[in-house]
């Protein structure tokens, strides 16, 4: 068997990841993960959270998250409240223009991929995971943090730790 194949279907799923990335950023002004923190706080309670659990969700490093909140709240699509009785803890909010915007991106690759794998039989579900995993060894990076959604967004200081220069 030609493992070129192999690599040929990896990078294909790589490719589809980065033009999905580049073409929501060019219509719709925000990266991936600016929109899975605002799908985040269309799902919570009051349409509000914390840092802390936009940071767990995403499973983005501190600073990458307060990036993304900054920039969302200077394009007016979420905003930061002040609790009330405690001034230290700020509630990040989805503003009406914020739940617009979600409202006319389409589905996300991996919300179809998701789809798509609860559709499988158990046996099929087990083999895609096992094939990954091997990859995953052969690749050596079991070390490597993922978040469990699909992105090519992150932030370089990760990139930089996770694979030190060899310089």
């Amino acid at each position: 068997m030609d493992t070129t194949d192999i690599l040929m279907k990896i990078r294909k799923i790589v490719r589809s990841i980065d033009i999905e990335s580049k073409k929501i950023e060019k219509e719709y002004g925000v990266s991936i993960p600016q929109v899975l923190c605002l799908s985040f706080l269309n799902e919570s309670p009051n349409y509000q959270s914390t840092h802390g659990e936009i940071k767990n969700f995403l499973n983005l490093n501190s600073s990458t998250v307060s990036g993304i909140i900054h920039r969302l709240e200077k394009k007016g699509f979420l905003a930061r409240l002040p609790k009330l009785g405690d001034k230290r803890v700020v509630n990040i909010a989805l503003t009406s223009a914020g739940d617009k915007l979600l409202s006319t991106i389409p589905s996300l690759l991996h919300e179809k991929l998701s789809e798509k794998l609860k559709n499988l039989e158990e046996k099929e579900l087990i083999k895609v995971e096992e094939s990954l995993n091997t990859l995953i060894k052969l690749l050596n990076i079991e070390q490597v943090e993922a978040s469990p959604l699909i992105t090519l967004d992150s932030d370089l200081e990760d990139i930089n730790n996770e694979y030190p220069s060899s310089e």
